[in-house]
């Protein structure tokens, strides 16, 4: 037993270090708070004990122009008001140019526990001239806020909810309110293209049951050929064949089954199409490594009892066949819910998937933390899905061949 186990070390190492490590650290930016309290560390202290309903301390506006001050001198700046502004909208520009002229005018720009932060010019009029927004409790609660270690921004953000000025989770305003909306329509395609393959591949699985030799091997060819293909080169592929002057319009054209070239692509018709092509065999092939095992003699003794054609189906073979039908399904739905490169090039707007949020947050935005709470809350609905299957299908979920 020592050997064996010894063997999986590797892999078991190389698991750890590239992805297990690297997703746990991805994760824990839903909740940490790292900007805000490197660059404010003195505002932060001057609202210990303070709450929207009474007024700002008098120090917390003097001590809010030494921290920017500061934190523009470090280069921590940015990182905080860009933090800042996810919870109060226009506060990035304005906290920049407020330390410039909290500079010009004489705060101090290195951390001094001596330094004389209380200058009356520092005071909320200082702030107001330059933004209202500044000088207002909404801010100095979103810095209170975010002052960490951890925080639940990022993850109320991801389903649509926030805090107020008084600390209790609201519902977002209904401009903001977009995510639950995307998981639903993520859940519903994914849904769709699962339908879709289990319609068109459970025929081509026992199809492959039933022929042999060569026959068996050149349509087991065709279901693997997509694997040979790139992702990008298949969707784009899919682009070519259904647009207006494609060729499934051309044909459909000249059969005189369709008056005009119809709408297939950059809508919710070719998300499905490119996908249901992209996942088809991982559908058909765990249901045909199941139907192999089925005994052809279980319909014919069905039939021989008396059970019609149909009856047979429904009553023995289909249930039989469970275990590898959910198989499938689990996991084209899970890989479905994925995906975004594909509805990226042939969906329209209102068919992205909450995937192509979380990459946009990650590469074009850099908002790290939103994009981390978007993945947390894709995976967590992965799990309670495949939780649920299992529960379904009697722990037969994946557990094929």
């Amino acid at each position: 037993m020592r050997k064996p186990f010894l063997l999986t070390l590797p892999l078991a190492a190389f698991l750890l270090a590239c992805f297990a490590l690297p997703l746990a650290w991805m994760f824990s930016l839903a909740v940490r708070e790292a900007e805000v309290p490197r660059a404010l560390p003195r505002t932060i202290a001057a609202l210990q004990g303070w709450s929207a309903e009474r007024p700002l301390p008098p120090a917390a506006f003097a001590a809010l122009a030494a921290d920017i001050v500061q934190a523009r001198a470090q280069g921590t700046l940015a990182d905080a008001a860009r933090r800042l502004n996810y919870a109060t909208n226009g506060v990035r520009s304005s906290l920049m140019r407020a330390a410039r002229q909290a500079e010009g005018a004489g705060a101090p720009s290195r951390a001094d526990p001596g330094a004389d932060t209380g200058s009356p010019v520092f005071d909320a009029a200082f702030f107001a001239a330059i933004d209202p927004t500044l000088a207002s409790p909404a801010f100095f609660a979103a810095v209170q806020q975010a002052a960490g270690p951890v925080s639940a921004f990022y993850l109320l953000a991801a389903v649509d909810l926030e805090r107020d000025a008084h600390g209790g989770i609201v519902a977002a305003p209904a401009e903001e309110r977009i995510y639950l909306e995307v998981l639903g329509r993520t859940l519903a395609i994914s849904a769709a293209v699962t339908l879709a393959c289990l319609l068109l591949g459970f025929p081509v699985a026992v199809l492959l049951t039933q022929v042999q030799g060569r026959a068996a091997a050149w349509l087991m060819a065709l279901v693997m050929l997509p694997f040979w293909t790139s992702l990008l080169v298949r969707t784009a592929a899919w682009v070519v064949l259904l647009q207006r002057e494609g060729l499934v319009n051309s044909l459909l054209l000249k059969l005189g089954l369709a008056a005009a070239p119809l709408e297939l692509i950059y809508n919710r018709t070719g998300v499905l199409v490119a996908m249901t092509h992209v996942l088809l065999p991982f559908m058909i092939l765990p249901v045909y490594a199941v139907l192999r095992d089925i005994p052809p003699n279980y319909l014919r003794a069905a039939a021989s009892l008396g059970a019609p054609p149909p009856a047979a189906f429904f009553r023995v073979y289909l249930p039989l066949a469970a275990p590898g039908v959910a198989g499938g399904a689990l996991m084209v739905f899970i890989l479905a819910l994925g995906y975004y490169i594909t509805p990226a090039l042939v969906g329209g707007g209102s068919d992205q998937m909450l995937s192509a949020f979380v990459a946009r947050y990650t590469v074009e935005t850099g908002n790290w933390g939103l994009a981390a709470a978007l993945g947390l809350v894709l995976l967590v609905t992965t799990f309670v899905l495949y939780a649920l299957a299992q529960r379904l299908s009697g722990g037969r979920a994946l557990r094929v061949g």
